[in-house]
């Protein structure tokens, strides 16, 4: 008896290490396509690797990245295959980790930095070993989720974070190699990391640690443009210099608007009397907005118009549902990307048009329901997107003179209730 569980356990294994490799025949690209076939047992020595290791926190390989833990199961799970990156061959391996982080105590980078350590780290160690004698690849390309939680306006969040990283073969194998820390660092610095598309840094470089970093010399760098890549990896080919640069830089490089006449005004009240009269004095505005723009708002009729108080500031929050065709089913970033591109930016310039002239409020919240068409709210799928925009910056885009892009970086983004960085362009080429 003892030995039949032995041999089930062993059956179990090889079946989950084969469900885990993409086959070969969904590739596209036919020399990717003849790798994946040629090293077919080596990848699932990988997954195999990986069904003995015992993580922290539950990890799943899966094509499909941001799934709650309980959809998972049901999901397709078949996620390591040979792709291309930058005209190199890649090991691309993709994977939920369920790990949930607490904002408050945790920075980026030392999230980012506990799911390499728990999941990418040992995934490298399997892979070169599984792929020490052969000639490929010539990289290895992981992007892990994992959770987060924070509180934002007062309301606990729990929201996901994609952890990439990019590291040269030759790197892979020095790091799995090395016995030591600094090593091991040093090998990792050779590769690249992000954190949402954004560039990061695992622990602080050398030349970070040696001397505090200078003030750079303002100016504007043209970014060269991104080469040919897979859809899956083109968001991290060429990061533009702007997302290493504050909201401020952005727009300190395009016309400003003119400032108003007088002294600058203190701080906002923003308490409740303010916030009543403030809505009372607008509340006709409001009205004739809702019944003029509602069949291209979409408003939400059980949310009206209101002010509310944001960052010391009253912004005006305008609930709409955002309704995309079926074919954008994709992680919430993309769709939070295509709500902008094809709902919220075409409200901006006729949703300011009912406050020309006024400046007794901060800004406008941009609050939407994403969904995709034939959903129905009760399905669950909503993806619930909130964009912050002062209003001196919506009045910069209304006049081109910043990109939406830019108007973006220099304001608030929140899927569902958690913060993030929102790169349009990146994030409507992710499959």
């Amino acid at each position: 008896m003892r030995a039949g569980s032995i041999l089930f356990c062993a059956f179990l294994l090889q079946a989950l290490a084969a469900a885990q490799v993409l086959s070969p025949e969904e590739i596209g690209d036919p020399q990717m396509s003849a790798l994946q076939r040629k090293y077919l047992a080596e990848l699932k020595l990988i997954t195999k690797a990986a069904a003995a290791h015992s993580f922290p926190y539950h990890f799943y390989f899966s094509r499909t990245l941001d799934l709650a833990e309980k959809e998972q199961p049901r999901s397709d799970q078949r996620s390591v295959q040979f792709d291309r990156y930058q005209d190199q061959t890649v090991l691309k391996i993709t994977g939920n980790y369920f790990a949930s982080y607490s904002a408050e105590l945790m920075k980026p980078e030392e999230r980012a930095r506990q799911t390499y350590e728990d999941v990418m780290f040992p995934l490298l160690q399997a892979s070169v070993k599984a792929l020490e004698n052969t000639d490929v690849p010539q990289a290895f390309a992981l992007e892990i989720s994992h959770h987060v939680r924070k509180k934002m306006l007062g309301v606990s969040s729990e929201g996901v974070e994609n952890v990439v990283l990019i590291l040269p073969r030759d790197s892979a194998q020095r790091l799995v190699a090395a016995a030591d820390p600094s090593a091991r660092h040093a090998a990792i610095f050779e590769g690249k990391a992000f954190l949402n598309a954004v560039p990061i840094s695992f622990w602080p470089r050398p030349e970070e640690r040696a001397a505090p970093a200078q003030p750079a010399p303002e100016k504007t760098v043209q970014a060269p443009p991104a080469p040919a890549v897979s859809p899956r990896l083109a968001g991290y080919a060429g990061i533009p210099d702007r997302l290493a640069q504050p909201p401020a830089a952005i727009l300190a490089q395009q016309p400003a608007p003119a400032p108003p006449s007088g002294d600058k005004p203190s701080s906002r009240d923003t308490s409740p009397d303010a916030v009543k009269n403030l809505q009372s004095s607008y509340q006709s505005d409001l009205d004739r907005m809702v019944q003029e723009l509602n069949a291209q708002a979409h408003f939400v009729g059980y949310a009206p118009p209101a002010f509310v108080p944001f960052h010391k500031g009253l912004y005006l929050q305008l609930s709409v549902t955002t309704t995309l065709p079926k074919t954008a089913v994709a992680s919430q970033y993309r769709l939070s990307a295509l709500a902008f591109d094809q709902h919220i930016a075409h409200l901006i310039r006729p949703v300011l048009e009912y406050f020309k002239g006024h400046e007794d409020f901060d800004g406008i919240d941009f609050s939407t329901s994403v969904r995709l068409a034939g959903e129905q709210s009760s399905d669950g799928g909503a993806v619930a997107v909130e964009f912050i925009f002062p209003l001196s910056l919506l009045h910069t885009y209304a006049q081109f003179d910043c990109t939406g892009q830019q108007l973006i970086d220099a304001s608030f983004v929140l899927i569902n209730g958690e913060r993030v960085s929102l790169n349009l362009q990146m994030s409507e080429a992710g499959s």
